[in-house]
């Protein structure tokens, strides 16, 4: 049985569809990050068959976990304080994402100008459909599928 110790301050990503824990450590840029990180990979889960786990121990204010809500937003979030869950978040498909996926308009200002960061905008939640700022270029779906 693996044993991955108790985290004291910072969150834990559970109900990560396996194999996507890496996608959602580049993405939140934790390896950037001076704190302590577990990465789970296909866990045993009695709902999902298996599963992701990512522990993070640094303060949760330090994180865009909006960006989670655009990959996956059945992903839960729990909150660790003094070692103990004290939230569990619920996640939504976030209003605005930020570098996290590129327009692929060539004719987008984003293909020129190199330091441009890559907007999209939520235009349709029902369908989780979001729009370069730029170009409105749309782009549909979750990024885990």
């Amino acid at each position: 049985m693996l044993n991955v110790g108790a985290i004291e301050q910072g969150f834990v990503l559970d109900h990560i569809k396996a194999g996507k824990a890496m996608t959602i450590y580049h993405d939140l840029k934790l390896d950037q990050l001076d704190c302590t990180v577990a990465i789970i990979k296909n866990a045993r889960s009695e709902v999902m068959g298996k599963k992701d786990i990512i522990k993070v121990e640094c303060p949760v204010d330090s994180l865009d976990l909006s960006i989670v809500g655009f990959i996956d937003p059945n992903i839960t979030v729990n909150v660790i304080e003094n070692a103990q869950i004290v939230e569990k978040k619920r996640l939504e498909l976030p209003k605005e994402i930020r570098n996290v996926i590129k327009c692929k308009n060539p004719r987008c200002i984003t293909s020129i100008e190199q330091g441009l960061k890559h907007v999209f905008i939520l235009t349709d939640p029902e369908k989780a459909v979001y729009r370069c700022k730029y170009c409105e270029e749309k782009y549909h779906g979750h990024r885990n599928k």
